[in-house]
């Protein structure tokens, strides 16, 4: 399979599960077992985050009336609203960020194994289907609209998305699943996970862009645009199609998936 069809793969994959609470990770690991792209190690890691960063712009394009505070066609509330929005995205972001920051060496070392990924998505893919089914699941929800996520919330939501420094946690799924149990909006929760993204990816992107520098040559580059072309697109589709999905739907679904997804790992990688 050529270099370009397999970028084109790698970003379809991570268009569709960067936003859906089942590992982006995962998926990732398990399909560079099949598609190893043909990169040096330094390009294929930034490959990667490559294809995080086209994610991100989609989440920016798609909420760009929701995030952007400023334009003359908005009115004074409305910029206010947009400016309450981002304190609550930052103080969520700095609990992730903080221990990201300070733990990313020993993670990187120690965590990224097939073992802690697959425990991670078997774990919270039961403990999905348990609050989903149980009383949490079906109890009414307590914040309907983003902008009635309190301080608090987000303080909380934050301190969920550290969970997904444990690979294979997923962290939309992570925050997601906070907000089932502080009473969220499924829609609410899922849009706000999406928003928390932006500054915690974005500027972990950003460190690691500065560490591996911008010597490539012409088919690396090339490799790297078709693969960031193709996660922004997918990403753009599939958030809209999963915040249609959870209107009427819950995450029980997912919670299945990760179990399966969790034996498939297993699998691939004693057999």
């Amino acid at each position: 399979m050529s270099e370009l069809l397999k970028a084109v793969v790698l970003g379809l994959v991570q268009g569709i599960t960067e936003w859906l609470p089942v590992s982006s990770t995962a998926h990732l690991l398990l399909v560079d077992q099949f598609l190893h792209v043909g990169l040096g190690s330094r390009a294929r890691e930034l490959f990667f985050i490559v294809i995080q960063l086209s994610s991100i712009l989609a989440i920016v394009i798609l909420y760009w009336s929701t995030l952007w505070p400023f334009g003359a066609k908005k009115d004074t509330a409305a910029k206010r609203s947009a400016w309450l929005l981002w304190t609550k995205i930052i103080i969520a972001t700095i609990p992730a960020a903080v221990l990201g920051f300070l733990l990313d060496d020993y993670l990187e070392t120690h965590l990224q194994r097939w073992t802690v990924i697959a425990s991670a998505l078997f774990c919270y893919g039961v403990l999905y289907i348990f609050l989903e089914k149980g009383p949490l699941g079906r109890a009414t929800r307590r914040v309907r609209s983003l902008k009635a996520i309190s301080y608090s919330d987000a303080i909380l939501l934050g301190l969920f998305q550290t969970l997904a420094l444990v690979p294979g946690t997923s962290r939309s799924g992570s925050t997601i699943l906070g907000g089932i149990i502080l009473g969220l909006d499924r829609a609410v929760a899922a849009q706000f996970s999406f928003f928390m993204a932006i500054p915690i990816m974005a500027g972990a992107s950003a460190l690691k862009l500065i560490k591996l520098g911008f010597s490539y040559n012409r088919t690396e580059w090339a490799i790297m645009a078709v693969g960031f072309i193709t996660s922004f697109a997918v990403s753009m589709v599939v958030v809209k199609a999963l915040i249609a999905y959870i209107k009427s739907h819950d995450f029980s679904l997912f919670g299945g998936y990760r179990i399966l997804l969790s034996l498939a790992i297993v699998a691939v990688f004693i057999f």
